[in-house]
Formats: structure tokens, sequence, C-alpha cells
């Protein structure tokens, strides 16, 4: 008969735990919200420097966050900021010339007329209009003056048309219409340009033209064949916008270069119907 192994009773059965120091700590922490440091994968934070040798990489400090091309940038930047300034400020001055004889109170420079061209067709200054117009005052038997003007006057159409072609019409308006016919003018300005347009008219006519663009005018009415007299002009060329409104007046001491950029200038600037045919 064999004996019974004593047993321990139920009550007296303990459960030690782990401590907490020994064993996996991460199976120990997986009831925490949060995973220890010590849990976590490292990864390294440190970059991966481009420089291949310690030289390079000294040469990138001393130079700082600047480098020539950042340089080069901002001069660029500068210089085209400048530029544009003075071109709109350029334009705000032509702007203002354009539009002070358009003021109240301003006199009026030019006007209705009515003359007839080198070829004997009619002529008004409904036909200078959708172009800008260059008028220019003289006269036929001028000695020196009136040629050297004209021969100026024929440099600007050719140096306006280079950039700004078929815009502008040129004029020539006779002060002298007792001796200046439609066939003499026409035959005096085949010395300069073909595309001069001659006119002439009556001697009210031409009065009344002049007085239109203020243009001092000195010819004698009545005037007999062969008799000598003094014709005086103003000398000025009269650059007109294709509405017919005065924009300015171009002078002696302007050259024909200077001239010529003042008309494609205004023209470029001009936001209206324009006629280029």
């Amino acid at each position: 008969m064999s004996l019974p192994v004593p047993t321990r009773p139920a009550s007296t059965l303990h459960h030690h735990p782990k401590p907490v120091g020994s064993g996996n700590r991460c199976e120990a922490s997986q009831q925490s919200p949060r995973e220890p440091l010590s849990c976590r994968r490292a990864f390294s934070t440190t970059r991966r420097l481009k420089y291949k040798t310690v030289q390079e990489q000294r040469a990138r400090y001393k130079s700082g966050p600047f480098s020539w091309k950042a340089g080069a940038l901002f001069f660029a930047s500068g210089a085209a900021l400048i530029l544009y300034f003075r071109y709109e400020k350029a334009r705000m001055e032509r702007q203002r010339i354009a539009n002070a004889a358009k003021g109240a109170g301003k006199p009026r420079v030019g006007g209705a007329f009515d003359l007839v061209d080198q070829n004997g067709t009619p002529f008004s200054h409904k036909d200078m209009k959708e172009k800008y117009a260059l008028v220019y005052f003289g006269f036929t038997h001028c000695p020196d003056i009136c040629p050297e003007e004209l021969d100026k006057m024929a440099r600007m159409i050719d140096l306006v048309a280079i950039s700004a072609p078929q815009t502008m019409r040129p004029v020539f308006v006779t002060c002298d219409p007792a001796r200046d016919t439609p066939a003499v003018v026409k035959t005096y300005l085949q010395e300069f340009h073909p595309a001069m347009i001659g006119l002439t008219g009556t001697w009210e006519q031409i009065k009344a033209v002049c007085k239109a663009y203020r243009v001092y005018f000195s010819t004698p009415p009545n005037v007999r064949p062969g008799q000598d007299y003094l014709v005086d002009h103003s000398i000025y060329f009269y650059l007109m916008d294709p509405e017919g409104d005065f924009v300015e007046a171009i002078g002696r001491q302007h050259s024909a270069e200077q001239a010529a950029k003042i008309i494609t200038e205004h023209i470029h600037d001009w936001k209206g119907p324009l006629d280029r045919s």
C-alpha cells in the first residue's frame, strides 16, 4: 500500500513576478502608452557631408551663405529695377508733355485748314489724322535754314521708319504762297525725301494755318511777280498725334537722331488706333 504524496494547499501558492529590472524590458513595457527610447530603432540624424575633403568644407563655411552666383543675381535684379524705373519716369514725362497742351487754359497748337498738296490735290487737317504727323513751315527760296532742316527731316523719316514704319506723315507747309505753287513745291521736295507732303494755298489760307500753329508769318499780301520781300518764320517741327492734337515741338537744338528718338517713343506710348498702312 502506497502512501499519499503531500500537497501544498492552494492558499499557500504564491506568484513571484519578475523584477522590473530583469528580463526583457521591452516586453515588460508593452502595457505603457509610450515605448521607451531604448526600445526604438535608432536612426542617424547626422547629414552626410557632400564635401570630398576638409578643405572644401572649410572653403564653404568661409564664404558664408553668399556665392558669386547669388551676388550676380542680386546686382542683375537691381540693375533691371533701375532701368525699369528710369523708363517709367521718362514715359511719364513724355505723357506730361503730350498732355500739357490739352489742359484747360493752354493755347491750342494746330487746327482746321484746307490747302492743296504738291500734286494739286486738296489736303486738309483731316488727312493728317490716324497717323502721327511731323509738320514743318518754310519756303522754297530759303537760302540755308530750310534746306538744313529738311535734310534733317529726311533723316528723321528714315530713322523713325526703322522701328515704327508707316506711322508718320512728314508735312511741309510753305510760308510763301505767292512763289511756291504746287509744281514748285513738288520739284523742291524731290531733293529731300519722296515721302514728304508739300502744302500750299492762297495767302489767306496760309496765314490762317500759320496762326493756328502759332507760327510767325511775315509774308506780305498782294505780292507782284518779281517783287523782292522778306519771308520770316518759326523754325520748329510740330509733332501731332493721330487725333490731330499737338504733342511736342522739336527745335534746332535736337539732332536728327535725338528727334527720331523722341518721335518713336511717343509713337510707342500711343494706346489709341494707329494707321500702319
